[in-house]
This record gives C-alpha cells, sequence and structure tokens, in this order.
C-alpha cells in the first residue's frame, strides 16, 4: 500500500488492535508495517516514532466513551454513566493505564469526555472551580480502579511474548500469594472461597457512590453559604 493511500486513521486502528493484544512492549512500527502489508518507512509520513502512536492511540479510544444526559438522567446517574463508561474503555484497552503515566494522552477524543464531564457537574450547580475539582476526583478513582485489572492483562500480554506458560505462571504466582497471606492473620482469614460478588458489593460501585456523596456534600455547604457582601 503506497504512503498516499495510507491514512494516519488506518495506523492508528491497526496499533490499537496490536496493542490490546501485546500492550506497550508489543508494539513497533515494523510489526505494524507488516500488519498493515507496507514497509516500515511508509509510516514516517504519517508519525514520527512510537511515542506518538501511542499518545494518538491512547486519544482515539477515548472516544468510544458514551457521553450521558446529565438533563435527562441527573448529575449523579450521569456521572456514574460516564464513570462507568471510562472503566469499561480502560478494560478494553487495558495499556492505557500505563500509557498515561508515561505520555502525555490529550487530544480532541480525551478533550470531549473532560468537557462532556465538566457540563455534569456545572448542570447540578458547582462551580466553575468545584467541576473541576470533582472532575478530576473522579477521573483518579476510575483509573485507581481500573489499575488492577489493566496490571494483570499487562502481566499476561508479557507473559504470551516471553513465550512462558500462563497457566503455570498463573497457578506459581497464586501459591506464592497465597504462603506470603498466611504469615497475616486477617489476609489468612480471607483465602476462604466467597460468594459471587453482588452488584451493591461491587468495589467500584461502592467506591464511587461515597465519592459522588462526598462531592454531594460539599456542593450543598457551598450553597448553603451566606453571600459574601
Amino acid at each position: 500500500m503506497p504512503h498516499e493511500k495510507l491514512s494516519l486513521e488506518q495506523i492508528v486502528r491497526c496499533a490499537v488492535g496490536v496493542l490490546d493484544a501485546d500492550g506497550l512492549g508489543g508494539l513497533n512500527l515494523r510489526r505494524l508495517g507488516v500488519e498493515l502489508g507496507v514497509a516500515p518507512s511508509a509510516l514516517y509520513w504519517h508519525v514520527r516514532n512510537k511515542d506518538d502512536l501511542v499518545v494518538l492511540a491512547g486519544d482515539y479510544v477515548w472516544n468510544e466513551v458514551d457521553l450521558p444526559d446529565a438533563d435527562r438522567l441527573g448529575w449523579r446517574a450521569a456521572t456514574v454513566g460516564l464513570a462507568g463508561g471510562i472503566r469499561d474503555m480502560l478494560a478494553r484497552h487495558f495499556w492505557l493505564v500505563t500509557a498515561m503515566s508515561t505520555h502525555v494522552i490529550y487530544g480532541p477524543g480525551k478533550a470531549r469526555v473532560d468537557d462532556h464531564s465538566l457540563g455534569i457537574y456545572e448542570s447540578a450547580g458547582f462551580s466553575a472551580v468545584q467541576a473541576d475539582q470533582a472532575a478530576a476526583t473522579v477521573l483518579m478513582f476510575v483509573i485507581g480502579a481500573a489499575h488492577g485489572d489493566a496490571a494483570e492483562r499487562a502481566w499476561n500480554a508479557r507473559l504470551r511474548r516471553s513465550g512462558a506458560d500462563q497457566a503455570d505462571e498463573l497457578r506459581s504466582t497464586i501459591d506464592q500469594i497465597a504462603a506470603v497471606a498466611q504469615e497475616f492473620p486477617r489476609l489468612r482469614t480471607r483465602q476462604l472461597p466467597t460468594a459471587a460478588i453482588t452488584a451493591e458489593q461491587d468495589p467500584f460501585m461502592t467506591g464511587l457512590n461515597a465519592v459522588l456523596s462526598g462531592l454531594e456534600v460539599e456542593l450543598l455547604n457551598e450553597n448553603a453559604r451566606p453571600p459574601t457582601a
């Protein structure tokens, strides 16, 4: 495929596919060239290097997040919907959590979500400063909640690249964790089999509701303050 017929979006979409399969360690321009059927040099007409490609791919997947209507749902339900959408997107693209710690991921896709998030809080009566703080707080919570799943999938991707037996590695790791936990009384009792977690017990929703309740209290307190002279 000549470089002039190869679009940047084609390259970015292909990069997302590679990243989803093998993580950041599996992405390079040579592999993309093979996937796209072009010489790696053809890619340099569109991107400078792998880091540029990671930034473009990272912003591209933010377009997958749906934007809930706060006027129809109310600000809390809209926030829960947006937070859940971001969480689901991060679960599909586990590499993005790591990429956001090493690259500045920002473009139209991320900005679209940020702008809508601020609009949700402003619709509830948060000031511009409060909306900024609320949006940052909720996003930090969602990214933190997504980290565990992302780390596990990144570990599996690394094992695939190395050719290790994933089942054996998993058993060995679980045995090591169990052995360490045996030395600590509270952890030891929590190794017993547990029932499936219900929606009400979901740590993500428990934490998110706690965060939103705290923000709601701040909003109520701010509105209750008498105006300054």
